[in-house]
């Protein structure tokens, strides 16, 4: 508990380069349970989470950038710490080698959003 990747506001985003392409399915987000934290609350979680893929590091004109996006959801804090979200992927038939986490609110903690582990899924 604590070690996280954490952010100040409860608004961030991430970029995160694969190790290879990938045609992607899902996006898994883990964070502690209350159980688990010294607080007893778990207020830094992110609650509204949007996923992207990016051309990042593929275009020539970086002000260009591309990006789609691939799935809205939120987190549930209420239910597993583990949760997996299926990714719209079928109306993009290439694979794609950079995935943007944007997260737009948490749920409470004015100071800063905790993420603890992030796993994207593909073939």
């Amino acid at each position: 508990p604590g070690n996280c990747w954490a952010f100040k506001g409860h608004q961030g985003q991430v970029v995160i380069r694969l190790p290879t392409r990938v045609h992607l399915t899902a996006i898994t987000v883990l964070h502690i349970t209350k159980e688990a934290s010294p607080s007893g609350t778990i207020f830094s979680a992110p609650k509204d989470i949007a996923v992207f893929v990016s051309l990042l590091g593929i275009s020539v004109d970086a002000d260009r950038d591309e990006e789609t996006l691939l799935g809205m959801f939120t987190y549930n804090t209420e239910k597993d710490p583990i949760q997996t979200f299926p990714l719209k992927n079928m109306l993009l038939p290439r694979a794609f080698s950079h995935v943007k986490l944007l997260v737009k609110s948490n749920w409470g903690n004015p100071w800063y959003t905790c993420i603890y582990r992030v796993q994207v899924h593909g073939k």
